[in-house]
């Protein structure tokens, strides 16, 4: 062999062995190994960039919020032994092909028990298969009905998926419901043509019929549309006295503003996503009197809500805690229950069969679940916007 190709045979053979270092240490990088034993990891995702950042960090920092209390007090105590949460955040950009691969490389990682998320129902729907066949179990507050009613197993049969709060076949009646009694007889039904979007006009759409109200124009947008002139001018042309969106608080708060610069004085009927100081701050004086619909309890509403609020404003200074931080901080709690009831800190398909048992007095009222994920006695709250502050106008149970 001449020098230069002992040269290049040293230097392969050296290569192989950073390679094969590298994949004993992968291998090796469960949480149920080594220094990590100690270590329970839980995934969470949601946008934590672009227009929905907002929400997305505010669920985020929720489920981190539980992650640093649940460790503050020790940790979690399984069969004797402590063990420690990390919190993974992942941004999934509230587009559901990045959510898929994010759900992947979440999958991917064997030390990740479950997850919290995700936040956007479009995104919830492709990433939870993928968990589903990695037989992890994920809490996300999407509120698409088919989120739960088309999920699909796990591999022993355990449900794949749970919601924290209430899902659309009763948020979007309840709006349609306020709508009637106050008044509005003809209706404009608007979506971004999410799948939460559209989904939630449909409801509305639906219920609004139901009842009698003329929905004199339904129109789809995008959930990037900047500009609703064109189909504002229709509306006002139809003479609608409420207009109700199906959408989130960025395109929402364009939506308010475009439709008072064009002298539109319907009443403006926006669901959860639009229930934000996001909302509020982008669509300013426009937004003075819009009707939203919460699915939880709002947090002032909460019996231990101002402890909370203080809590994540310590915590998170100069972010202003919202809908979607509560559910998350109680998902982890939820998680963390379950991860007791297993006996299995590190076995995901052992905490997913548990999460059906869990009976948790959590900070957004008691959770559990019915057999198909939904949440139990799930609440609906109205609000109204008055002087920047949204304030509940009722609450249904």
């Amino acid at each position: 062999m001449t020098k230069m190709k002992k040269q290049w045979f040293a230097a392969l053979m050296a290569m192989a062995a950073v390679v094969g270092f590298s994949a004993c240490s992968k291998s090796g990088s469960s949480a149920a190994s080594g220094a990590k034993d100690s270590v329970i990891r839980i995934a969470s995702g949601s946008p934590l960039s672009g227009g929905q950042a907002a929400a997305g960090k505010d669920f985020a920092n929720g489920a981190q919020l539980a992650v640093d209390e649940i460790n503050a007090k020790g940790g979690i105590d399984v069969a004797g032994k402590k063990y420690t949460l990390e919190l993974v955040p992942e941004d999934d950009q509230a587009d559901p092909k990045t959510g898929a691969t994010v759900a992947q490389k979440i999958v991917d990682d064997k030390s990740i028990v479950a997850v919290v998320g995700h936040y956007n129902s479009g995104v919830t729907m492709v990433a939870n298969p993928i968990y589903a066949k990695g037989n992890l179990a994920s809490l996300t507050v999407s509120t698409n009905p088919d989120v739960t009613l088309k999920a699909p197993k796990l591999s022993d049969g355990s449900t794949s998926i749970f919601r924290m709060d209430a899902h659309d076949g009763i948020q979007g009646p309840a709006l349609a419901t306020f709508a009637q009694k106050n008044g509005v007889k003809k209706l404009a039904v608007l979506d971004d043509a999410t799948a939460y979007g559209k989904g939630l006009g449909d409801q509305v759409e639906k219920k609004a019929k139901e009842l009698g109200l003329d929905v004199s124009l339904r129109e789809s947008a995008t959930d990037k549309t900047v500009d609703f002139k064109a189909i504002l001018t229709k509306i006002k042309a139809a003479g609608v006295d409420g207009i109700m969106w199906g959408g989130y608080d960025d395109t929402g708060a364009i939506l308010s503003k475009q439709a008072r610069e064009l002298g539109i004085t319907a009443i403006l009927l926006m669901p959860d996503t639009a229930c934000t100081d996001n909302y509020i701050k982008l669509a300013d004086d426009a937004g003075e009197g819009a009707i939203c619909s919460s699915t939880s309890v709002p947090l002032d509403n909460m019996a231990n809500g101002a402890a909370f609020r203080a809590n994540y404003d310590k915590h998170f200074p100069g972010q202003v805690v919202q809908a979607y931080a509560p559910l998350s901080y109680d998902a982890v709690y939820v998680v963390a229950e379950a991860i007791k009831l297993a006996g299995a800190p590190h076995d995901s398909l052992k905490i997913a069969a548990a999460l059906p048992k869990v009976k948790f007095a959590g900070l957004t009222g008691t959770i559990a679940f019915e057999p198909n994920g939904e949440r139990l006695n799930a609440e609906i709250a109205i609000l109204q916007l008055k002087d920047k502050v949204f304030k509940v106008v009722e609450i249904l149970k």
